[in-house]
């Protein structure tokens, strides 16, 4: 084990982690237990960490039980990464149309309106008029527009935690947002993950949930365990408090119910999050191919309101310069 730890402190760059295992070796060769050095290290190790690692010392199986760890964390990344990636190329492109639009609207039409004023064209058409008056807006209070990608952030945000509204009303609210659907199921599938990798690791089923509810980023999650880690102290089993939730769905309910009655729940959870991560994916393509289109009619609608709301002017200034 402190040769293991020495390779690791090797080969780390300078930073929290490489000071964490620095501390944690020179522990353990003390004779300290690993999972209560790590317990010391709760900004670089987690409780999910340390009670499967402590639960792999208590077994004797603690390269399992890593090996066990590394899988979930290395599944749980990878989805993250997807999700991230396809929004991010998303929000790459939005980013370069508004870049654009935002060029126009503050450098060029200004130039024009200059234009415009100086040649005496009269009474501006009213979609004209609009232009015009976008763009001064946009000049004149640009700083504004920082504050809206941070602001619609903070509403996704609010829509994942989903504060502490009754489950069904909070569910339907964010499904109508168009985010509901990729929040559940992700939010779902950490949950039967974690709680799975926990159980398979020997880990207690009281002390399993109540790690679950401390990690977990949805309130209505969190209700839920709550509920069922009170009715397992009670003596009743854990799918009767998730059907009743409303976070989880007829499949997952059922596949809990036939993991408790053939003991093998941590399986069964395995794989309902497989199975749910698969689904996150898939929404999140279909999401992000639906967004393009949009985007496209998007930009091409702006532009041509740019197009059409210059050229009217420019048709009866070619107009009146025909009459003379």
């Amino acid at each position: 084990m402190v040769r293991s730890l020495d390779i690791l402190v090797g080969q780390l760059k300078t930073g929290l982690l490489k000071a964490a295992l620095a501390c944690v070796k020179e522990d353990v060769e003390g004779g300290a237990s690993l999972s209560r050095r790590f317990a010391r290290h709760p900004s670089v190790f987690d409780k999910l960490y340390v009670n499967m690692i402590r639960a792999g010392e208590a077994g004797g199986v603690l390269d399992l039980i890593l090996s066990r760890l590394a899988d979930y964390r290395e599944k749980a990344q990878r989805l993250q990464q997807k999700i991230r990636g396809r929004a991010d190329l998303s929000s790459s492109r939005d980013f370069d149309c508004r870049c654009i639009l935002g060029f126009i609207m503050v450098f060029i039409i200004p130039k024009f309106e200059t234009m415009f004023k100086e040649m005496n064209l009269g009474e501006m058409p009213v979609l004209t008029q609009l232009l015009m008056f976008t763009a001064n807006t946009m000049t004149q209070f640009w700083y504004v527009l920082l504050f809206i990608p941070p602001l619609l952030w903070s509403g996704v945000n609010y829509a994942g935690q989903n504060g502490d509204r009754p489950p069904d009303d909070r569910q339907t609210e964010t499904e109508v947002a168009g985010f509901g659907i990729i929040i559940s199921k992700s939010s779902v599938s950490r949950f039967c993950r974690t709680l799975g990798t926990l159980v398979q690791s020997g880990v207690p089923i009281l002390e399993a949930l109540s790690i679950i509810k401390n990690a977990t980023g949805n309130q209505v999650v969190a209700n839920a365990v709550e509920q069922v880690h009170t009715s397992i102290k009670e003596g009743d089993t854990i799918t009767e408090p998730l059907r009743y939730s409303g976070v989880f769905d007829y499949l997952v309910v059922n596949m809990i119910q036939v993991g408790e009655e053939t003991g093998e729940l941590d399986k069964m959870l395995i794989k309902v999050a497989d199975t749910y991560d698969s689904e996150v994916d898939t929404l999140v393509g279909a999401m992000m191919s639906l967004l393009e289109p949009f985007l496209i009619v998007g930009m091409g609608g702006a532009v041509g309101f740019i197009v059409i709301g210059l050229f009217m002017p420019l048709i009866e200034m070619m107009r009146l310069m025909g009459h003379q």
